[in-house]
């Protein structure tokens, strides 16, 4: 054999290896306990998701799958932690609307959600809901917006902080009707609720599940769901487009992602894990109780709806001139 043929060989050899790296370390992925990385508080609503998620994981791969709460920053802190992580699949990221919203408004925040992560896959998703003081003199959003126009800063919305999606759902309502609604960020979703059903402020947006038992008890008017369509979990209040707004479809998301570089085929594994998890009746029970619906479609559909949704919070970030030093 000649040294050229002998070196083609060696080269040709050393490249099979590689490829085959990924599928030997999917066969006998996972190795080691996985950390699901939730980057906001124990307790909160992404919280019980991906504590969720960890345990069926866990049943349904055979493996250890742990949670591990990196607070801080609207969940920046969390985030930079996966990106600067191997990329071997054992440590992953719980994402939820923060994840893009505070990426653009905050240029700072240490991450790229388009081209630092893998994307794994989608796994639940479902809409806001717009709440108003009981005292509001408006039924309905197209009545708010009337109402907001010949009040221009006179009423006051509180959001769970700048930067979040409570907070850029407001600026897209702004933008998009030329009203003109004051922002008040909170720490956290619920003081604001309480000053809205005080009326210390008007209006908020939030989960269905922390909203709909003030609506049913008659203390909070439910004006719209975010989303182009209703929602099931309540049925009777109308979407943004029977409100006037054909192309407003603001989703709270839920999805799972990787630090970049992790292996194809242990990416489509968790993916595969994802999508036999979200169809375990338990699962479904706890989505409906969340008012969430289940949407495991693959890393491309995730990386899809992440890149649309950033860069639709981009285009509101500059409509706007919002300006945010921290979150």
């Amino acid at each position: 054999m000649t040294i050229s043929r002998r070196l083609l060989l060696t080269r040709a050899t050393a490249a099979a290896s590689v490829c085959a790296f990924p599928m030997v370390r999917a066969a006998g992925y996972p190795e080691r306990p996985v950390r699901i990385v939730i980057p906001f508080a124990a307790g909160a609503g992404t919280d019980a998701v991906g504590r969720l998620m960890a345990q069926k994981m866990g049943e349904v791969m055979g493996g250890t799958f742990v949670v591990e709460n990196r607070t801080g920053a609207s969940g920046a802190i969390g985030a930079q932690h996966v990106a600067q992580s191997a990329p071997d699949g054992h440590t992953l990221l719980l994402v939820a609307a923060p994840f893009t919203t505070v990426a653009a408004v905050l240029p700072q925040a240490g991450y790229d959600p388009l081209r630092s992560f893998a994307p794994i896959s989608m796994i639940a998703n479902g809409p806001l809901l717009w709440a108003a003081n009981k005292d509001l003199p408006v039924a309905n959003m197209r009545e708010l917006i009337e109402y907001a126009r010949q009040r221009p800063g006179q009423l006051n919305y509180g959001s769970a902080g700048a930067g979040g999606i409570n907070h850029l759902v407001l600026e897209t309502l702004k933008a998009r009707s030329g009203i003109f609604i004051t922002h008040i960020p909170y720490r956290g979703i619920a003081p604001a609720t309480l000053d809205m059903i005080s009326g210390q402020i008007q209006l908020v947006t939030g989960t269905i599940p922390a909203l709909a038992p003030f609506v049913r008890e008659g203390r909070v008017k439910a004006l719209a769901v975010t989303t182009a369509k209703r929602s099931s979990a309540l049925p009777l209040v109308p979407s943004m487009a029977e409100s006037g707004f054909a192309d407003f479809d603001v989703l709270n998301y839920f999805g799972l992602v990787a630090p970049k570089g992790t292996p194809d085929a242990v990416v489509e594994r968790l993916s595969d894990a994802v999508a036999k998890v979200v169809k375990l009746p338990e699962v479904l029970a706890r989505f409906q109780l969340d008012a969430i619906e289940p949407s495991a479609q693959g890393p491309q559909s995730l990386s899809r709806f992440l890149a649309q949704d950033f860069t639709g919070w981009q285009k509101v970030v500059a409509a706007q001139n919002i300006k945010v030093d921290a979150v």
